[in-house]
């Protein structure tokens, strides 16, 4: 049986990442967000291919999530992901790269270039967190999940906004994830209530955000449940060279709602 999800293995720090590999050329990184059953495949599939065209694609599994490693004995949080992108970009010698983050990914690339602008060239944050925000309900939800193919449907009806993408199948291959072994006990560990304080850590001040120079896209759904639209437009105000693309009809799942626009978008962006 085929498993597209797993891809290349590799030490970083101390920990083991799974990650997806293709194309060629300058090196793009991509952060996928914190939802449960999550991992680079499942976040980014159907964009790869097509942004590989531009660029030599890399796409992790954050620890915790997919098929890298998922410690108990580890705080999680900013600090330890932030780390373990920076050990990956070590480990394959890579010393400057492009960033694509969705929501959760967002805030972690946002990480990169505020914590090490030496490596970050572009950024592109898509549904993002990384501004002080008051926690949605559908992110607590998200965050609150409880193994079950029903609760897991409920989340995928969240995340889109077109309800022709939340199928009993995603469900089904989002919930097998979620089931992996030690997968909910480090999600359970990761964003514990109050869940506030979750965003809190994944947030920057208005203050540190404005140095960030770098050139940077931001796209968002208008429809999101998940991560407030308002997000978006508060990081276009804060940094200096950014543009901002809002789609209408459209939930946080913009790579998948809108993979062909979304992928149009960042190639252009990139190669720009």
């Amino acid at each position: 049986m085929s498993r597209p999800e797993i891809g290349k293995s590799i030490v970083t720090g101390k920990f083991t990442t799974n990650y997806l590999e293709v194309g060629e050329g300058f090196p793009i990184i991509f952060i996928h967000g914190s939802g449960p059953g999550v991992s680079a495949y499942a976040n980014w599939r159907l964009v790869l291919p097509k942004i590989s065209e531009v660029g030599h694609c890399y796409a992790p599994d954050m620890l915790g999530f997919g098929y890298s490693d998922k410690p108990t004995d580890v705080k999680y949080g900013m600090k330890l992901w932030t780390q373990q992108i920076v050990d990956f970009m070590d480990a394959l010698k890579i010393e400057k790269a492009d960033f694509v983050g969705n929501s959760f990914g967002g805030s972690l690339a946002l990480s990169m270039v505020i914590n090490y602008p030496e490596r970050v060239r572009k950024l592109v944050m898509m549904g993002p967190m990384g501004v002080e925000f008051d926690i949605s309900y559908g992110l607590n939800e998200v965050w609150g999940y409880q193994p079950s193919k029903k609760n897991m449907l409920k989340l995928i009806e969240l995340f889109c906004y077109n309800q022709e993408y939340a199928t009993e199948e995603l469900a089904e291959t989002r919930y097998r994830a979620s089931t992996e072994p030690g997968f909910q006990e480090a999600f359970s560990s990761m964003f514990p209530e109050p869940r506030q304080n979750s965003v809190d850590d994944m947030s920057f001040t208005d203050e540190q955000i404005k140095t960030v120079k770098n050139d940077t896209m931001i796209v968002h759904g208008r429809e999101d449940k998940v991560i407030p639209v308002d997000n978006a437009f508060k990081l276009i105000k804060l940094i200096d060279n950014a543009e901002l693309h809002i789609f209408g009809h459209c939930g946080h799942w913009t790579q998948i709602e809108r993979a062909d626009d979304f992928a149009k978008l960042v190639k252009y962006f990139i190669g720009k």
